[in-house]
């Protein structure tokens, strides 16, 4: 039997980050597990944006071959993230009349409705940007709200909200042209926070309702859960290494020394506690008034009761959960990375959490054919010969999204 092995790239503004997954078969389960891994410090993004794709390759390259000799796979095809403050989500509604004469809903009618929904996305908002995710994530016949499967039931109309997350389209064709220039075909692109959402929350806090918060070098993404659902996602230009630079100036320091104060290790700069508190808390208090204010605007603030979930790099300040939870009047928690690996190596390793976007594209890796392309893009090829995109297939993978 042919091994079945997954490949996650997460391109990130600090670094880039491969994993290799292999599926085995242990005390009588099939579950995933890390067989190899590598990084490479990221050059040629900007806040997420590929500002020199050669320089992008190479950190790309530098990162497989790693990979590469710790797993003994050779890196073929992989999924990639996408991140940046291009990346944004905006919820629609479409509608379609059941075409069958006997009024049963079949795929073409969902397919309509979710084109519907698409077509009601507003100008302004999908200009010069491209559509990476289309999740449904309620459905109503002939105006009643379905519980279950809309296939195969009887209505005259079909209504669906759909949540929709979108990405600048020249960012999306710059970072698959930097993957393609070191021979790894691209199986699909995933909106970073969904990635990290696979192994960070559980479907609990999904049901329940909560933000996972994802403070990177030079962003800080959120997305909001409610029902299952995904209902929101925003980034903001502000991320650790903001927080490195005040720390440097503040404390008239080398950035390298700020950055290990500001993630609590032993360095030979004296400093005063209360100082170093005040800075990093200034720079916090930006990013959560951030998330507040987006939480506000979705009408969710203070009602989220999974409350706030950390990862990313900067989720290793020591002061940030008591910050949060201060400042959002939420409950607040460091995320966990969930992979089903039982081995204290990559148990180890999974305990750093700015790995966990690229933990999440594993994870993808390991789903069927025709439920990866309901996450990602339907067709790589598609977005760089720069043709309109299709909508997704609907799949069993959406039932972890709905009610």
């Amino acid at each position: 039997m042919a091994r079945q092995i997954a490949t996650g790239i997460d391109i990130g503004t600090h670094q880039v980050r491969v994993v290799v997954a292999e599926e085995v078969q242990e005390g009588g389960r099939i579950t995933p597990k890390i067989i190899g891994s590598g990084s490479a410090e990221s050059k040629g993004l900007y806040r997420g944006f590929v500002s020199n794709s050669i320089e992008v390759s190479k950190a790309i390259a530098v990162a497989v071959d790693q990979a590469e000799k710790s797993s003994g796979v050779k890196i073929k095809r992989a999924f990639i993230s996408i991140g940046g403050i291009g990346l944004s989500g905006i919820t629609t509604s479409g509608s379609t009349i059941i075409s069958r004469a006997d009024f049963e809903v079949s795929t073409l009618d969902l397919s309509k409705a979710l084109e519907s929904a698409e077509s009601a996305i507003p100008n302004n908002i999908s200009l010069n940007k491209r559509i990476i995710n289309t999740i449904p994530l309620d459905f109503k016949l002939d105006g009643k709200a379905v519980w279950g499967q809309a296939l195969g039931q009887k209505a005259e109309k079909l209504d669906v909200r759909t949540f929709f997350i979108m990405c600048l389209d020249h960012h999306i064709q710059n970072l698959i042209k930097a993957v393609e220039e070191v021979d790894i075909e691209v199986i699909d692109v995933v909106a970073a926070p969904i990635a990290a959402s696979f192994v960070n929350l559980n479907k609990k806090q999904k049901k329940a309702g909560c933000v996972l918060a994802n403070i990177g070098a030079e962003t800080l993404s959120i997305i909001v859960f409610e029902n299952g659902n995904p209902i929101s996602l925003e980034v903001f230009p502000i991320g650790g290494t903001d927080i490195t630079n005040d720390i440097a100036l503040g404390l008239k320091i080398s950035l390298e020394e700020a950055e290990s104060i500001k993630l609590g290790s032993i360095t030979n700069s004296t400093y005063s506690k209360k100082k170093l508190d005040e800075i990093i808390s200034a720079r916090l208090e930006d990013m959560f008034e951030l998330i507040e204010t987006h939480l506000k605007k979705i009408g969710r603030n203070a009602l989220l009761p999974a409350g706030i979930v950390i990862t990313g790099g900067g989720a290793e300040i020591s002061m940030i959960k008591e910050f949060a939870e201060d400042a959002l009047k939420l409950p607040s928690k460091i995320a966990e990375i969930h992979f089903g690996d039982d081995n204290p190596q990559a148990t180890a390793r999974q305990k750093d959490l700015s790995w966990s976007v690229a933990y999440g594209l594993a994870v993808l890796g390991f789903n069927a054919e025709n439920e990866q392309s309901s996450v990602g893009l339907s067709s790589v090829g598609k977005i760089v010969d720069g043709s309109k995109e299709g909508i997704k297939k609907i799949s069993s993978w959406f039932n972890q999204f709905l009610p």
